[in-house]
């Protein structure tokens, strides 16, 4: 009996292996960590069954690289290594990209109270790329959830109302109304989330003892170098 040929699944080492292609240059070591593990998650989702690309997780994509490469050097590198991430699990960083602006852009405008009513009723369908990936999720048979997701989805809350982003109280009561309308766990949900807060605190620090190392340093060759010219005066 003849059977037909198997597409092989793509392993990480496949996909790391892809992404150096892409991208040749060095990858600053404190940030290195971070591209790696948001590449393997990438990787991860891409070869599972039940995963499908939406736009709400191409924000969360988008969020997480810039906000954990902040202030990399050099920052022309920082465009190549996106694309070469997205690339390396066959993914479009162009559509990424686009998908992200269109989800900031029309959270700007959205009333969370209407979106929670209109998403009460998903036969109805949505009226923009944001309710109709919503409606997508809620009507999913199977949905595919992802810390990726989340933080797409806190993107969005938070740039449709900026104040739950300070108001822990008034934050877990939204993302506990979305989590029960999408049919997600909001205690996985809300733990990401405060996992993914801590870790840009604990980059924000991070970054914060190396500027002042530099600055430290620079003062250091700038001490030495008025020594010297004092000397040779």
């Amino acid at each position: 009996m003849k059977f037909g040929s198997v597409d092989k699944i793509r392993t990480v080492s496949d996909s790391k292996r892809d992404f150096y292609t892409r991208h040749t240059r060095p990858i600053n070591s404190v940030y290195r960590r971070v591209v790696e593990e948001l590449l393997v998650e990438m990787h991860l989702l891409s070869v599972n069954v039940d995963f499908h690309y939406d736009p709400i997780y191409a924000l969360g994509v988008v969020t997480s690289f810039e906000k954990f490469m902040e202030g990399y050097r050099p920052g022309e590198d920082k465009p190549n290594i996106f694309n070469a991430l997205c690339q390396a699990v066959n993914g479009n960083p162009e559509v990424y990209r686009r998908d992200a602006e269109n989800m900031i852009a029309i959270a700007k405008e959205t009333n969370i109270d209407s979106l929670l009513s209109q998403l009460q009723n998903p036969a109805m369908g949505g009226n923009n790329q944001l309710s109709d990936s919503l409606v997508s999720v809620i009507n999913a048979p199977k949905f595919k959830y992802s810390r990726l997701f989340a933080i797409g989805l806190y993107t969005i809350l938070a740039e449709a109302q900026p104040d739950m982003i300070k108001e822990k109280e008034k934050r877990e009561q939204i993302l506990q109304k979305f989590s029960e309308i999408l049919h997600l766990s909001s205690e996985k949900l809300q733990k990401d989330l405060d996992v993914y807060r801590g870790n840009l605190d604990k980059m924000d620090q991070l970054l914060k003892v190396i500027e002042d190392a530099l600055e430290a340093e620079k003062k250091k060759r700038q001490q030495k170098e008025q020594e010297k010219q004092t000397t040779l005066q």
